[in-house]
């Protein structure tokens, strides 16, 4: 490929769809959901849902395993 030119992108290239680090649900587009490096390791994202956030669901690295409200 030269430069300038756009890329292909395959119909069988795969997606990979964030997780709430602290209930597991997938987080869609347009949910008002957070992500943020680990702020011990920093080096995972954490993704957190709306629900999690609001309820101060507790998370936890699963590198480090710091634990955050």
């Amino acid at each position: 490929m030269s430069v300038g030119q756009p890329s292909q992108i395959s119909l069988y290239d795969t997606v990979e769809t964030p997780v709430c680090t602290s209930c597991g649900r997938i987080i869609h587009p347009g949910d008002r959901a957070t992500s943020f490096v680990c702020p011990n390791c920093g080096k995972i994202v954490i993704w957190r849902c709306a629900r999690c956030r609001s309820l101060g669901v507790k998370y936890k690295c699963p590198v480090c395993g710091f634990e955050g409200p």
